[in-house]
């Protein structure tokens, strides 16, 4: 038992989610002395990390960190280094360079490529032999965040030999989990599908959008500051944040009322992706004549943002000394278009801003007007963000003109605005206190685990891991084991590493039950048995690849089997389809699935008790009367469906719930339990159940007077379990631990 004991140990150890460092130590004072502090303390990080992403707001200097990241890395191992950018961002990048005497080449061939920094641009990537390269960063690295994108892909596939790799952008989207997945896939962290299926669930139909489990919060939080700094504000992890405070941002709306009815009698704004181009052909000129005249009667330097083509086209004629920026120009072209802007020498700049609206810095100027929005709200956060930011001394004016036929599309960046402004300050707020600990090189609390047992002469209950606590039970000992397991990573009860739940993926999850598995063979006596209840699982399309099911319950099988394991039996138990179906949302049980293409309908998912035999011969046999057990109960049982168990039949449990916890508990119904006890266990058998909840299989142990033994890792159910198996025995304990 010991060397079993040993190994789960290491298990664990090795389930943690630790960052490995795979970089180098330098002290501070060899960076750059023109850095601030907090980026020191950020460069220093990230050079011992080695792989690592710095999710810092504008103006927080991350040309400058990442350039420094580069430069040491380059001085430690002679060896090639290559900075990826927006367009015309390298031009600045190099410029940003020889302020803090940093040499950059930019190349867009291989060929070119000299020793030290190289850059280049994102749509030169494949010019280039990432297998020459001992480190790439990745700037403006939100250009990941396209889950099944082909430049993501590209990128993800091209570098993961690389040994040195920075990520760096404003806006990782904390609501947008697959960016995230992405970028810890690129840093070569762990896939995107590993990282949904340990912290991520996604609630029915709503298949494309996931949320953090409830208990995977911290243990998410505690991940994401192993390989990623997220800042808006030095302020937020402890330095001094009064050099960003900014002038005010001035949003001024034009609205214009056209007088264009859409419907009926009445001028509607435009709904649907059709309709909404429709009105923006239909507005143009109006549009582009009331930024023109906002545009021309001012001396200051404007940044025109545009959204169509034909836009552009109008605004150029209109704006005095100016000039636009089109997806169809020459690289050359746009380069000395936005070198022209950002040195003054051109007054007014036309743009789109998915062509320049990342990456760059344009203090020089304090106005700006939108012509024309999409939903984007991160491309127009970023737009504004090129003039408002860190050095910005002027108030910035940011006219938006929009018509009664579009307010449709700037109501939806307001409210995306709203939103993204939550959850970033979630974001920063979860990972200060972590990002902190990191900065500073200090080791993070694992978290507690403290054992509790409360004993009488009928049952004995255990707070603690299942595994550390069937190594102590004896060989040979127990009579009968009945439990739910828990279903891989499906749900997650806590935010332990000894939480089976707490895998990312399916293989972890086996690797951990197995070390119970084989125990289970050594405890049991020979003849006798143990039932696991459990279904087969739905498939997802992002985090399988499929949307389908996968054999659970074969599984458990198969397992079992392996270790030494007779399968015995099984029984399914209906459960109604309806009732799954307005629980779950899920596409094979909607009766709509039918009238589109019912080739992707389906049944519901039964439960199974799944029985198995330890080989040998039952010392105690279990006998029962004619009368104990008529002929017409025993043919009810031995039905292969149990059509009558309802799913309600449960002992209470909202009190055991707490506000992480998931919609599932999974407590088993008391009337499976009964059966199950009384076609294979004795009066005064020793029941087993490592996974006991809030004690069901304990509670109906005792009251059919049976001895029980469990296990429970939550502390709010293991607390319920002493009240109800206090409860089934109806006298007063003596407890002792």
């Amino acid at each position: 038992m010991g060397g079993v004991q040993m190994k789960y140990q290491d298990f664990l150890k090795n389930k943690q989610q630790k960052q490995i460092n795979s970089g180098f130590i330098i002290d501070e004072d060899q960076l750059n002395p023109l850095m601030f502090d907090l980026q020191k303390s950020i460069v220093k990080w990230a050079l011992a990390r080695g792989r690592s992403a710095i999710f810092a707001g504008t103006g927080l200097g991350k040309t400058l960190m990442q350039l420094e990241w580069a430069h040491r890395i380059h001085k430690e191992t002679n060896e090639n280094i290559l900075i990826v950018a927006p367009l015309s961002v390298s031009h600045q990048t190099i410029r940003e360079g020889k302020k803090f005497n940093i040499d950059v080449n930019y190349c867009r061939h291989q060929d070119e490529i000299k020793p030290g920094i190289t850059i280049t641009n994102y749509e030169m990537l494949s010019e280039f032999d990432m297998h020459r390269f001992i480190g790439v960063v990745l700037d403006e690295s939100s250009i990941l965040k396209h889950q099944q994108g082909k430049v993501r892909t590209y990128i993800i596939e091209s570098t993961k030999d690389v040994p040195y790799k920075l990520s760096c952008t404003a806006t990782p989207a904390p609501n947008d989990h697959m960016e995230l997945g992405s970028q810890c896939e690129f840093l070569g962290i762990m896939t995107a599908i590993e990282m949904l299926a340990m912290f991520f669930v996604h609630d029915g139909g709503e298949t494309t959008k996931w949320r953090l489990k409830g208990h995977g919060k911290y243990k998410f939080w505690e991940w994401m500051a192993g390989w990623s700094v997220f800042i808006q504000n030095p302020s937020d992890l402890g330095f001094d944040g009064s050099q960003y405070i900014l002038p005010n941002l001035n949003i001024i709306e034009h609205k214009i009322d056209t007088n264009i009815v859409t419907e009926g009698l009445f001028v509607m704004p435009a709904q649907g992706l059709q309709e909404r181009r429709k009105a923006s052909r239909q507005t143009l000129s109006m549009r582009c004549d009331l930024a023109s005249s906002i545009v021309n009667k001012s001396d200051d330097n404007f940044v025109i943002w545009c959204h169509l083509n034909d836009e552009s086209d109008s605004l150029k004629k209109l704006i005095n000394d100016s000039l636009d920026i089109k997806g169809s120009y020459t690289i050359e072209k746009k380069e000395q278009t936005i070198d022209d802007f950002a040195s003054g020498e051109l007054k007014n700049l036309i743009s789109k801003a998915s062509i320049t609206g990342f990456g760059l810095n344009w203090q020089h100027i304090n106005n700006m007007v939108f012509v024309g929005l999409n939903d984007s709200w991160e491309m127009f956060y970023q737009a504004i963000r090129r003039c408002y930011r860190f050095g910005q001394t002027k108030e910035v004016n940011v006219h938006i003109i929009t018509t009664d036929l579009e307010s449709s599309v700037l109501n939806n960046i307001k409210r995306k605005e709203q939103q993204a402004e939550v959850m970033m300050k979630e974001m920063a707020s979860y990972m200060a206190n972590f990002t902190k600990r990191e900065l500073k090189g200090l080791t993070m609390q694992d978290s507690s685990y403290v054992r509790e047992v409360k004993k009488t002469d009928k049952y004995e209950i255990h707070h603690s891991d299942c595994v550390d606590l069937i190594s102590e039970i004896d060989d040979n000992s127990i009579d009968y084991t009945v439990y739910s397991p828990p279903f891989e990573s499906l749900y997650t009860y806590s935010n332990s590493d000894r939480d089976m739940g707490n895998s990312k993926n399916t293989g972890e999850f086996w690797d951990h039950y197995k070390f119970l598995i084989s125990e289970h063979f050594r405890v049991t006596k020979p003849g006798r048995l143990i039932s696991v209840h459990c279904m087969n699982l739905p498939t997802s399309k992002v985090r399988d690849g499929q949307i389908g099911l996968r054999d659970f319950r074969g599984e458990i099988i198969r397992h079992f089997v392996k270790v030494g394991f007779i399968y015995h039996s099984e029984v399914a138990i209906w459960k109604d389809p309806v009732v799954a179906m307005q629980r779950t949302k899920a596409l094979g049980l909607l009766h709509k699935q039918i009238k589109k293409d019912s080739a992707m309908s389906r049944m519901g998912l039964p439960d199974y008790v799944v029985t198995f035999r330890k080989p040998g011969e039952n010392s105690n046999p279990i006998t029962h009367t004619p009368e104990e057990f008529p002929v017409s109960e025993w043919q009810h049982i031995a039905s292969p469906i149990w059509m009558d168990i309802k799913q309600s039949n449960t002992l209470q449990y909202r009190q055991a719930r707490d506000g992480n916890d998931e919609r599932h508990i999974a407590p088993l119904q008391l009337s499976v339990i009964e059966r199950c006890l009384r076609l294979w266990s004795n009066p005064g058998d020793l029941v087993l159940s490592p996974f006991m909840g809030i004690g069901s299989e304990g509670y109906m142990a005792v009251k059919m007077g049976r001895r029980f033994i469990g296990s429970e890792l939550k502390k709010s159910y293991y607390d319920i379990a002493v009240k109800n198996l206090f409860d089934a025995t109806g006298s007063q304990m003596d407890m002792f631990s």
